[in-house]
């Protein structure tokens, strides 16, 4: 895959994966975790999988706390492609601070937001995915990689395709995204064959996203674009950015506006939300156990699940179906893998009770 001309690709780096725990927590989210098996981190592949495409040309944005961490997994790059936030506040701000950067730095740029734990397992479809949406964004639109949907999800959100572009074939007009379905929604998207996942993939050039940004939020844009010019603002300004995701500051008012388009995207994606959907990416069968983690020591009997062991301390599951079990040093997950989304509610009773040290 040839590299795509002046394309930039913003990572953000963010989120304690909460559904993930107690394999993924604040002080060591899942982008930081080999999840695959791969012996590379998701963060790791991300990079791996787009510079082919974009060459050095990157700028990580990630949490102060976990600064050095992404520097130390990403030796190849310059430390200073590595920016801190000083605190989260959610993707707009992240891959706008990147926007602002790139604006001054290279006229001619366009950019890519990837998150870093998401996995694609065919790099060649994403490389020439990327390279049409990079090539309809040089034309003003901001664009979005619309993921084929293999089920009726409820999990993530949807974008509705509209008309194809005549000018960018590959490419259609966005009238407007959408919010989680319900199952029986979801199965009419599926049904309807208009209707992709939304994985947060975007790619424009970014004084667009920031013009865009400027006619809902003005006054955000004007921050993050004083923040570039002086980057000594960052610690003072940052706690004021508002806390928004860029769907709902940009992308959804943007669509409305019909400056939105969608490249359809079969890919292999997976954004790894939780135990049932590691299960499914580690192709777990039923009547087996798939077992994550080197030096283990794991048994089952008439039992299927996955088992992530990161102790070394024998397991041993017997007639259970669909089970999930997390072992780490200082806390065990036993749960199914259908009740998988709920892991999220014990680290919220982990943080009431005051339990910050294992969250």
């Amino acid at each position: 895959m040839p590299v795509i001309h002046n394309l930039w690709a913003v990572i953000p780096a963010g989120g304690a994966g909460t559904r993930l725990w107690p394999l993924s927590r604040a002080a060591s989210p899942k982008f930081l975790h080999d999840l695959t098996g791969s012996g590379r981190s998701l963060l790791q592949e991300t990079v791996d999988r787009l510079t082919p495409l974009v060459e050095d040309r990157f700028l990580v944005v990630t949490g102060t706390p976990h600064r050095a961490a992404v520097i130390a997994q990403l030796s190849a790059l310059d430390p200073t492609a590595v920016l801190a936030e000083p605190s989260p506040r959610d993707s707009m701000a992240a891959i706008g601070l990147g926007a602002a950067l790139l604006e001054r730095r290279d006229p001619d740029a366009v950019m890519g937001s990837f998150a870093a734990d998401h996995v694609v397992t065919d790099p060649d479809a994403f490389g020439e995915v990327v390279r049409i949406a990079a090539e309809v964004a040089r034309d003003n639109w901001l664009v979005t990689l619309g993921i084929e949907p293999t089920h009726p999800s409820t999990a993530f959100g949807y974008i509705r395709m509209g008309e194809p572009l005549a000018e960018h074939p590959g490419a259609h007009a966005v009238p407007g995204f959408v919010e989680k379905p319900s199952v029986d929604v979801a199965e009419q998207y599926l049904a309807a064959g208009t209707y992709r996942w939304n994985a947060g993939m975007f790619v424009v050039r970014p004084a667009v996203l920031l013009d865009l940004l400027a006619q809902w939020h003005p006054d955000f844009a004007d921050q993050l674009r004083q923040i570039a010019a002086d980057p000594s603002l960052l610690e003072d300004v940052w706690p004021t950015l508002p806390k928004i995701a860029l769907d709902h500051a940009v992308a959804e008012p943007a669509a409305e506006a019909g400056r939105v388009a969608v490249v359809p995207a079969a890919m292999g994606w997976d954004d790894i939300g939780d135990f049932d959907s590691l299960s499914h990416l580690l192709e777990a069968d039923l009547g087996h156990l798939t077992v994550l983690g080197e030096g283990s020591c794991v048994r089952g009997v008439d039992s299927s699940g996955l088992v992530v062991a990161g102790t070394g301390r024998v397991i041993s599951v017997v007639g259970l179906d669909d089970i999930v079990v997390v072992d780490t040093p200082d806390a065990l997950l036993v749960t199914s893998r259908e009740r998988a989304q709920d892991v999220k509610q014990v680290v919220s009773r982990l943080r009431a009770d005051g339990r910050a040290d294992l969250t």
